[in-house]
Parts: structure tokens; C-alpha cells; sequence
């Protein structure tokens, strides 16, 4: 009995169309990557260079070196025992973080409001937030400092930062306002029909279900506040025991005009926290932000 052997079917060549196909997703890949490529090294190579330039040596920061040749971490050591730095860190702390708290309870009840209330002259009132946003803070710099200054003697501290803050912020308003509406009305509604009030609907059902709003504003109005050289420049200028970090970098530096290690070690602290804050709350922040957009 014979076997007849079959010969292996050999898979059909591409055709000039799949060909093309094929060939045109590699280039888009390639496109895509490369451009992502390029854009992370563009955002990540300066804060390499700071780095290393903050572990390097005196001299060696002063030449055209980038890597160390002696990792120096003393550098950071030294720049926490500068004289101020760490009331420098507190005072930061403070303003960014009680001005967060502030911020955020003072414009939620707002953005509910505007949200989900039905009243006459809701879209008039909409558009002077909006507009609020349009108005550059040293537009009114000259009637806030004469108020807070030499009205209420606050000058030579934080708190006329901090004090506006618990009376809402427009931005922040008006970001909270585009993601509680796109919360369902129908969940109010059984809320209300369970029994509930507009507070307490708002503390059990919607701020559960805004938390990655919340955490947008949140984080929006945390990193302003820590970056913010402006307002502590303005009144705070005058008083080295209520500067922040933004406002006392700018003093080391000039301290510390040619030792550049020691400038880059202070603008690493100065930057650390703001960058492990994103990166642990970048999903809730990215979540917050895109939703916003959703419902107008």
C-alpha cells in the first residue's frame, strides 16, 4: 500500500493592496513612537540636567560636564541647613495646603449649585465666573493690597492669600460646575425621594461621585499655590520669616549665584513634591479633567 504525500499548501503572497497596508502601520508606528519619543525627552532632559548638575562638585558645576565625576548628595544636606529654608517649606506647605481645603469646600457647594439648580439668573451668573476667569489678578493688585494692607494690617504675611480662597475660586467653579453635570439627575431624584435635602444629597451622593473632579481642582489649585511667586512677592516681600519656597529660591539663588549645585539641588527640593504628588494622583487628575468636558 502506497502513501501518497502531500505537499504543504504554501500561503498565498501579499497583494500589492496588503502590501501597502502593512507598510503604511509600520510608518504610522514608527511616526507615533518617535514623536512620543521625542516629546518625553523633551520634557524629561531638563530635569536630568538639573539633577545631575545638583551632584556635582563646585568646580565641576562650572564646567561643561554632564555626568558627575563624584556624586556629591552633601549638596542637599546643605542646602536644607541654609538658614530660612525649612520655614521656606513650611510656610509653602501651609499656603498650598490650607488654600487647597479652602478652595475646594468654598467652590463645591457653588459648582453644585450652578449645576443642578434651576433659578432665575443662573446663566448670567455663569457668565461673571466665567468672565472672572478673563481678569488678571494684577488688574485689582492695587485695591487688594491697599485693602488688606493697610485696612486690615495683614501685610508681611500670607493670609491675604489664603483668606480669598475661602470665598471660591472661578476656575475652580467653573471646572466642578462641567463635571457635576454630567452626574445623572435621576440620582438626585432618588435621593431626594429617600428623604434627603440638597446638603445632604450633596455630602452622600454627589461628592462621592465627583471625587475625580474634586481631585482636578484639588490638584490645579495645589500646584498654583506652590509655584505662585507673585502673590507672596507682593506681600509677603517684606517679612523673610513668611517667604515660600517660589519667593525664597529666588533669594538663594541670588545667594548662591555661582554655586550652581547648590541652585539645582534647591530647585530639585523645591519641585520633588509637586512632581511625586502627579504622579500618585495623575489618574484621578487626568479622569477630573477630561469628564469636565463631557456635558456643557
Amino acid at each position: 500500500m502506497t502513501q501518497v504525500l502531500e505537499r504543504p499548501v504554501r500561503p498565498a503572497a501579499p497583494t500589492a493592496a496588503e502590501r501597502t497596508a502593512r507598510r503604511r502601520a509600520v510608518l504610522e508606528w514608527i511616526a507615533v513612537h518617535s514623536l512620543g519619543v521625542a516629546a518625553a525627552l523633551f520634557f524629561v532632559l531638563p530635569f536630568v540636567f538639573v539633577v545631575l548638575t545638583s551632584l556635582m562638585s563646585d568646580q565641576q558645576a562650572l564646567t561643561r560636564d554632564l555626568i558627575p565625576r563624584t556624586w556629591e548628595w552633601g549638596n542637599y544636606a546643605q542646602v536644607f541647613d541654609t538658614p530660612g529654608f525649612l520655614t521656606w517649606w513650611r510656610n509653602t506647605l501651609l499656603y498650598a495646603g490650607l488654600g487647597t481645603v479652602l478652595t475646594v469646600v468654598s467652590s463645591v457647594p457653588v459648582a453644585y449649585a450652578l449645576a443642578k439648580f434651576r433659578f432665575r439668573g443662573r446663566n448670567l451668573t455663569l457668565m461673571l465666573v466665567v468672565s472672572m476667569m478673563m481678569l488678571p489678578p494684577q488688574v485689582v493688585i492695587i485695591p487688594m493690597y491697599l485693602f488688606w494692607a493697610k485696612q486690615l494690617d495683614l501685610s508681611g504675611t500670607l493670609w491675604p492669600l489664603i483668606i480669598p480662597m475661602a470665598f471660591g475660586d472661578a476656575f475652580s467653579i467653573f471646572l466642578l460646575r462641567q463635571f457635576l453635570t454630567t452626574i445623572p439627575d435621576e440620582y438626585l431624584d432618588a435621593a431626594k425621594v429617600d428623604g434627603c435635602g440638597e446638603l445632604r444629597t450633596l455630602l452622600r451622593v454627589v461628592l462621592p461621585m465627583a471625587k475625580p473632579g474634586i481631585a482636578a481642582v484639588a490638584l490645579f489649585q495645589f500646584f498654583y499655590a506652590w509655584n505662585d511667586y507673585f502673590g507672596p512677592q507682593i506681600y509677603a516681600s517684606e517679612n523673610p520669616g513668611a517667604w515660600t519656597l517660589s519667593y525664597g529660591l529666588e533669594s538663594f539663588k541670588g545667594a548662591h549665584h555661582t554655586d550652581w549645585n547648590l541652585t539645582m539641588a534647591a530647585t530639585v527640593l523645591v519641585m520633588a513634591p509637586v512632581i511625586l504628588v502627579f504622579f500618585f494622583a495623575q489618574k484621578a487628575f487626568v479622569e477630573g479633567v477630561t469628564l469636565t468636558g463631557v456635558k456643557g
